[in-house]
């Protein structure tokens, strides 16, 4: 049966029609009106209905890569990370790695009290930085961003990690455009140059957060920034290069392809930044940062930061960072966090109707889908009830997805349902509630999730829905998060939900 085109609509002016309508999300017609929750594990038949038995073999084929339409984000969940390849060479069967925690960097501990009053004056930051800080409303260092600017002004290579929220991108963007505008600033800026910084980001959506920072520190001193990255044609990309820019901000993919096409030179690069270090190993990209970073200067400056730091990232610290400062922020546990960790057992057949509940508060709500297939049918079942939502996932053209996301930051919408292509790459300061309608199968997809909520110090509550039988699983990967998180049973219209989705 054919679908009707796409249109883009204000969900506030939607008149409520019957969930049975079968509307999504993305504006689409939905093939299975009558859709149920059904649990992860089960298999939806392609001609059937849901909780198909799965043929033997079946489980190998899983949602498609939600960059199928280019290299630089993840692959679907829960697919484990594939690496990125040029030829095509038969495919090596695939290897699931274990969830496994794994030793943790050696790091200079910050205490967030050495660092208090001080000012980005006080760093070595110039003054149009500091005012171009400012209006963005940052008017003093945070601790990872106190700790690290020193460093990275005077020229040593730097690895931070800082929980999400904790002011990464100023920690490595504001002394990236000092050093740039102590080396030559913004005399000479011929048509043609060659960029002199590098930032890699494993997502678009983190390269295009990273730009809305950077760009306007940037130009307060008279530099450029341009963003790089798959999915989209490469003509304004390649014509910002002819007419020149300061620093390149994007993803491996499509940075790799311009190199080889003979558009972009990074033989000129003075600093290089590989924000979110590990996960851009997690997902295969590893030999493609190496290759890039072999193509800068050899006595460039490299920073590496991420929300988690560990020996994942050994090769890359081995072959370019010589003698790093190694900064975490003490204290940051679960006792010190503003940020408070719910767990909801619930019959799957009631997860639609609790997530209603859970979300029909005043705050801006994130819920997290395991697949782009159920974020769109719980997004239309919100919207059906009355909660402005809209999905976001990788079936989306990269401009819907932005307009979606905008439209949170504007509250135009109060909800958002998404899969973890976004769980990196969503900076909305005031998201009152994560809720995890399907529980991660990694620790880590789990603390990036709750990342969302609870930034710059406000409070958040993050509140995972799971069945009875995958509750053992859950309390497994919180201790591996080392989160301790209350367990209560519950049905639709229980106080207990009521009073957390008042509480967001």
């Amino acid at each position: 049966m054919a679908r009707p085109s796409s249109s883009s609509r204000d969900p506030r002016k939607r008149s409520g029609a019957a969930a049975s309508s079968g509307r999504t999300g993305t504006g689409k017609k939905t093939h299975r009106p009558d859709w149920r929750p059904f649990e992860p594990e089960q298999k939806r038949g392609k001609k059937g209905g849901p909780g198909r038995p799965a043929k033997p073999g079946s489980h190998k084929r899983q949602e498609r890569s939600e960059d199928a339409r280019g290299r630089d984000r993840a692959p679907a969940e829960p697919r484990a990370s594939r690496p990125a390849t040029r030829d095509a060479a038969p495919r090596t069967p695939r290897v699931l790695q274990p969830d496994v925690v794994l030793k943790k960097l050696k790091a200079t501990l910050v205490d967030p009290a050495s660092v208090a009053g001080l000012s980005f004056s006080d760093l070595g930051l110039g003054q149009n930085i500091v005012r171009a800080l400012a209006e963005q409303g940052a008017t003093s260092p945070f601790p990872i961003q106190a700790a690290t600017i020193p460093d990275v002004l005077a020229g040593r290579h730097v690895l931070g990690r800082g929980r999400t929220g904790s002011g990464k991108t100023i920690a490595f963007g504001a002394p990236l455009v000092e050093r740039l505008l102590q080396n030559r600033g913004a005399k000479k800026l011929l048509p043609g140059r060659k960029p002199r910084a590098l930032i890699l980001a494993p997502t678009r959506e983190l390269a295009l957060q990273i730009d809305d920072t950077v760009q306007p520190i940037a130009r307060s001193v008279g530099l450029f920034t341009t963003q790089i990255y798959g999915g989209v044609p490469q003509g304004r990309q390649t014509g910002a290069l002819k007419r020149g820019v300061d620093i390149i901000i994007g993803t491996p993919g499509r940075i790799e392809d311009l190199i080889e096409q003979g558009k972009l030179d990074l033989s000129e690069v003075l600093v290089s930044v590989v924000d979110e270090a590990d996960h851009l190993c997690e997902l295969g990209f590893l030999e493609p940062v190496q290759r890039i970073l072999r193509r800068t200067r050899s006595e460039s400056q490299m920073l590496l930061f991420s929300a988690t730091l560990d020996t994942r990232v050994g090769a890359l610290v081995a072959e370019f960072l010589r003698d790093p400062a190694v900064y975490e922020i003490a204290g940051e546990t679960q006792k010190t966090s503003t940020t408070e960790h719910r767990v909801l057992v619930v019959d799957p057949r009631h997860k639609r109707a609790v997530v209603e509940e859970l979300v029909s508060g005043d705050g801006k709500a994130l819920v997290f889908t395991r697949t782009k297939t159920f974020a769109d049918e719980l997004a239309d079942h919100l919207d059906d009830a009355g909660i402005a939502a809209l999905a976001l996932h990788g079936d989306l053209s990269q401009e819907r997805r932005q307009r979606n996301l905008d439209k949170l930051t504007s509250g135009r919408v109060t909800a958002l349902v998404a899969t973890d292509v976004a769980a990196r790459g969503i900076h909305v300061d005031d998201i009152a509630i994560v809720v995890q309608a399907d529980a991660p199968d990694e620790y880590k997809a789990y603390l990036h999730r709750a990342g969302r909520t609870g930034r710059a110090g406000a409070r958040g509550l993050v509140v995972t829905l799971v069945s009875q039988r995958r509750r053992p699983a859950l309390e497994e990967l919180l201790g591996r998060a080392d989160i301790t998180a209350r367990f209560d049973a519950v049905r639709p219209g229980d106080r207990l939900i009521r009073q957390l989705a008042q509480r967001a």
